[in-house]
Order: structure tokens, then sequence, then C-alpha cells
């Protein structure tokens, strides 16, 4: 019985190895066959595909290229160069730029690592300062324009044109300050390439533009944005009246200034002219003056070599709707700020706080207005201007001047303080006055009768908001007159939080000659909410 049981055992261990290995054989035979079926598929695939091929270069839709292809030619480098006189015996390096903030490429290294071999002991005569800045060709007999900067300090422009071994001698033919253009002239054997200017007036805040240049001397550089904005200007000391500029994050660098804004019909749209940087380079900030003011320069410089604007001889605030109620102005107008001496509206008898509403007719609703009304008259013509005068209304014809000839005497408004002051006392607005002594309008040569002295402005007050200076001295408040402190005190009792005050100040000044001299300001604002 025991052999019965180990025999079929046998023969069980005999079955599952038999089943094992048919198993396996299967599995060899199905692999194979599997396997040579995909190589079948893979070369009868091979056989029927078709071997990829690199096509001819061909130019890939693009309306920047296209647009840079056709403007480009037109672009120019200018280079100048400018004497330094040596100040001394010791060796100074010159300056890289000529004061127009268009770097030498060079001078990049020296500003990080220095110059090893400036041993600052070695004799040395006259230097040339060389700087770079771009330009736009508009005409095909060699005119150019670009900025007044680029070219003010040079005493020879050297201008590079598109794949042109030449460097042609440039020649300034005229400028103007006011608007920062200049038009430059270069002579050649054949019509240079030129670029079409467009109307600035049909540029809208977010259309593409292009800006062409070279910054920091890379020549031809293209560089693609966006229209920020309009009419913008720059504040400081630096503000002009009539520069108002296309603001671009088209990226604008330093030896940029000069070139072109173009649109997407390939012209030219503006000047680029300025940014604004933390760093020095590029932040998304860039101006350009647009081209229809462009045009208006281009136009009298090559017709007469200057620009002539008219000018009645006055200044005023920008756009201060306080200054205009307490005067009395209830439907716009410009409040007279400061009369030129010797100037149009001087002769005419305009004085100061006088408020301008109309001019031949016409309502003058802002400064801006009257400027474009004034500006564009041709110098001779008379206009009759309406105003108002301690609340009556009265007409005075002024001949219109050469802006250029009125403002000739005056710079920049650098303040010279008078060298004394006292500690005053403190009233309303956030500064502190005193009395004006005898003494002291003797030795600041001060004229005028009655007035305080601004001893302090606390920062962030009223008073420093509205433009108001230590050692300005304050003639009227409200039209009120002033001559003391306690007259101060008076004004300021019948005023209210949300009330408007206007301050009629005198503020000295370099004059002529840098001789110091006293000029009116008006300054206005709304008094704070009570608490603030």
């Amino acid at each position: 019985m025991l052999r019965n049981l180990v025999d079929r055992l046998k023969q069980k261990k005999l079955l599952s190895t038999t089943l094992i290995l048919v198993t396996l054989g299967i599995g060899i035979l199905l692999g194979t066959l599997i396997s040579g079926g995909v190589k079948a598929a893979r070369q009868q695939a091979a056989a029927d595909v078709t071997p990829l091929v690199v096509p001819d270069p061909v130019q890939a839709t693009n309306s920047f290229s296209h647009i840079a292809k056709r403007i480009r030619p037109a672009v120019v480098n200018v280079n100048t160069e400018s004497v330094i006189k040596a100040p001394t015996s010791r060796r100074r390096r010159a300056p890289s730029n000529n004061n127009n903030g268009e770097d030498d490429p060079q001078d990049l290294f020296r500003r990080f690592f220095g110059n090893p071999f400036d041993f600052g002991d070695t004799p040395q005569g006259d230097q040339r300062a060389r700087s770079l800045g771009s330009g736009v060709i508009v005409d095909p007999k060699g005119y150019i324009l670009t900025n007044y900067h680029v070219v003010e300090k040079a005493d020879r422009i050297r201008v590079k044109v598109h794949d042109d071994p030449t460097l042609y001698n440039g020649k300034v033919i005229g400028f103007d300050t006011e608007t920062d253009l200049a038009v430059v002239k270069i002579d050649g054997s054949k019509p240079f390439p030129s670029a079409k200017v467009g109307n600035s007036d049909a540029v809208q805040v977010g259309d593409w533009a292009l800006a062409i240049g070279s910054p920091f001397g890379f020549e031809e550089t293209v560089t693609a944005g966006i229209i920020s904005a309009k009419g913008r200007e720059m504040g400081g000391p630096q503000r002009r009246q009539f520069q108002k500029f296309i603001q671009t994050d088209a990226a604008i660098n330093q030896g940029n200034s000069g070139g072109p804004l173009v649109n997407l019909n390939g012209e030219v749209i503006g000047i680029n002219t300025a940014i604004i940087s933390r760093s020095g380079g590029y932040e998304g900030l860039g101006f350009a003056m647009p081209s229809n003011v462009a045009v208006e320069v281009y136009n009298q410089v090559i017709k007469a070599g200057k620009v002539t604007r008219g000018s009645i001889g006055i200044t005023f605030l920008p756009e201060n709707d306080a200054l205009l109620r307490v005067y009395g102005a209830k439907e716009g107008g410009v409040v007279v700020q400061d009369v030129e001496p010797g100037g149009p509206s001087a002769k005419a008898g305009i004085k100061q706080e006088d408020t301008i509403v109309a001019i031949d007719g016409k309502p003058i609703k802002n400064g801006e207005e009257l400027v474009a009304l004034v500006a564009s008259s041709a110098v001779g013509k008379k206009l009759t201007i309406k105003l108002l005068r301690d609340g009556k209304t009265m007409e005075v014809p002024v001949t219109i001047g050469d802006r250029a000839e009125v403002f000739k005497g005056r710079l920049a408004e650098n303040r010279e303080e008078p060298e004394e002051s006292h500690q005053g006392t403190e009233v309303l607005f956030g500064i502190t006055v005193a009395n004006v002594t005898g003494e002291q309008r003797k030795q600041w040569d001060f004229n005028e009768s009655g007035g305080v002295l601004v001893t302090n402005v606390e920062p962030s007050s009223f008073a420093d908001d509205v433009g108001l200076l230590k050692s300005d001295i304050i003639l009227s408040i409200n039209r009120k007159p002033v001559s003391s402190v306690q007259d101060v005190r008076q004004v300021q009792r019948d005023l209210k939080p949300g009330g408007d005050v206007a301050f009629r100040i005198m503020r000295r000044t370099p004059g002529p000659g840098r001789q110091a001299q006293w000029r009116g300001l008006l300054l206005a604002g709304v008094l704070p909410p009570a608490g603030q």
C-alpha cells in the first residue's frame, strides 16, 4: 500500500513538470511570433516615411522687423567732441560726457574699476571729451533731428550713417532750448535715407511703439514697447513750459537721446529725449518729444535758423482752483504771478494779481490755453487782454514780444536766502514768522512796504505743501496786507478748515549777472480739515 502511494506521488510530480515545460514552450513560441510581427511592422513603416528636410530661410511675418528694416537706415549715430580745459597742473581725467547724459561705454569700466594708470601727478594740457547720441534723418539732403543736449557743448560733430563707412561732419543749423531739439546738417554725394514723420496727435495710450538709437554706443538698436501716457511734464527745476512728452516703456538708455520713436506705420512720432531711472539705466520710463512739436521747431529752424515764440512777459502758477476763487474768477482764467520788468505786460500796465480771462474775445480757461495762443502769435502783433482787477473787469492792449528776448535776463530760479533770520513766532499753516526790521530791509535791499519774514517751515505742513520756503517774505494773505505777526494772526481768525488761502510773497533769487533780486510769487491751497 505504501508502495502504491509513492508511485502516485511520482506520477503527479511528473505530470506537473510536464505541464510546466509545455507552458514554457507555448510562451516562447508566442513571444517569437509577436517579436517577428513587430519587427516586420517597423521595417514596413520605415519604407514609407519621408526624411525631414531643413527648408530655405523664409522671413516670418513680423511687423516690427519690417518697420525696423525701413527706419534703421535713417537713424544715425551722433558722436561729439569738446575740449575740456585743464583746471590745474595736476592731471585730471576728462569726463566721458559733455553734461548731456550720453556716456562713453568705456567709462563703465573706469566707473567700477578706476584707471590703474592714473597716478594723479602727470602734467597735461587740454583734453577732449567725447559723447554719444542718436538722431534721425528727415530729409534726403542730410537734415537730422536730434536733441539739443546731444550737441550743446560740441566743438566737433561726427555722424555715422547706416552701412556707410564715412564719418560725416555735422553742422548745427539751429536749436530750441525750450524743447531740447536741434537740427544738424551733413553733406554727401548722394541722397541720404530718410524717415517719414507722422502725426503725434494720433498716438493713443496702449499703441505699440519702437525706439531706435545707439544706447551705450550699440548702433541701430531696436526696442519695442507701448505708449504709456501722453502730455507728461518733468517736475523740478528742469521743467519747461513747452516740454510735454510721450511716455513709453520701450527701452531707452543713455545714447538713445535724439533717436526716433516710431509707430507701426513706420512713422516717426517722437524724438527720444529722457529717462527717469534710479539706476541710470532702463526702468520702463522713457520720454519722447512729440513729432508735431519737432516739426514746428524744425520748420522754423530751417527757415530762420532759430525758433521764435510770442510772449506777453508774465509767469503764472499751474491750474489752482483755490487761487482763482480767491481772486474772483468763477469760470477759469490765469492769475498773474509775476510781471517781467520791461516786458509787454509791464509796458501795458498789467500787474501781479490781475486775472486774465480772455484774449481777443476768446475765453482763457487755464495757462495752457494762454500759452498756446500767445506763443503762436507773431511778434509785434497787438492783442486785447480782458482781465479782472479788484473785482472789476477791464481790457488792456498788449504788443506781443519775442519770448527769448523778454526773458533774456532771467536765470534759473535758484534761491538766495537772506543771511540773517530769527526764530520767529509760530502761527497757523505750519510756519513761524517774524517782523522785518529796517536794518534787514536795508541789508537785503528789500524795498517793498510791509511783509513778515518766514523763519521756518514745518515739513509736510500746509505751508510746505503750497510751496512756502524759509526766508520768503509774506506781503498778503487772501489779498489782505500783512506787516506784522499780529496781522497774520488777525487774518487767520477769519479762516476755516477747507477754506481757500492765497499768499502773495517775495522771494530772493539770482538776477542778471548773478546779482540777487526780489521776485513776487503767488501761492495758494485749501486748508486741511481741523486736526490734520
